[in-house]
């Protein structure tokens, strides 16, 4: 691969977008039986302070999906994030290949990123954040899959 294509971060697809909510099982309530989206995947998040669930339409689990996200105490980022701006839009994430590659490129570009080396995100996937003020006010997560993961741990990409 040339290096002008590697110079990019190597993002795949939007992976999910990301909503802060105070209430969770009130918020999977709506998003099923209002919207008819469907319960994927539900967690806790200890490490990022957050309870979260993951949710997409009935024939769209391949596709981008839903992330709720609510403090699991008043000390976290996200409750802080609650009570400047309300509930609402937290974040787009993107799926990346290799986020230490992403990471690097965005890092080369002049963006911060919020940690030294990704972290364990939802079902075991890495993640990291670029910080909004370097993308015009939007919090961008990087996410590499569980499966991208494990795919780079056994030698293969």
């Amino acid at each position: 691969m040339s290096a002008a294509v590697r110079e990019v971060p190597g993002l795949l697809a939007i992976d999910h977008v990301g909503i802060a909510v105070r209430d969770l099982d009130a918020a999977i309530a709506f998003h099923t039986s209002v919207l008819g989206l469907v319960l994927l995947h539900r967690e806790e998040n200890v490490d990022q302070g957050v309870a979260e669930a993951m949710l997409a339409p009935p024939d769209g689990v391949t596709g981008a999906q839903l992330q709720l996200l609510a403090p699991l105490s008043e000390a976290s980022t996200l409750a802080r994030f609650l009570d400047r701006s309300g509930p609402g839009l937290q974040q787009l994430a993107f799926r990346v290949e290799d986020i230490d590659h992403a990471a690097s490129v965005l890092r080369g570009k002049g963006l911060r990123l919020l940690y030294d080396a990704a972290r364990t995100g939802t079902g075991g996937s890495r993640i990291n954040f670029v910080h909004p003020k370097d993308t015009g006010g939007v919090l961008i997560e990087l996410v590499q899959a569980a499966s991208a993961v494990e795919r780079m741990e056994a030698g293969h990409s």
